[in-house]
């Protein structure tokens, strides 16, 4: 199971690679996920979040 960033519920998502001569091959895009220190309800907790959801703030750090 991929992991997924516990704010957004950003996962992993699939497509295919095509090469020159046109093939279709199955792969997938998996988010940047960060195992974070963050203040969940006024208590630390470890959770998941992708680096979207750190760098624009929605992550409250404990001090």
């Amino acid at each position: 199971m991929s992991k997924t960033c516990e704010l957004c519920g950003k996962t992993r998502q699939f497509g295919n690679k095509i090469t020159f001569s046109h093939r279709r091959l199955n792969r997938s895009w998996a988010p940047n996920i960060r195992k974070v220190r963050a203040v969940v309800d006024g208590s630390v907790k470890r959770i998941n979040v992708c680096t979207r959801c750190l760098k624009s703030g929605k992550v409250e750090r404990p001090m």
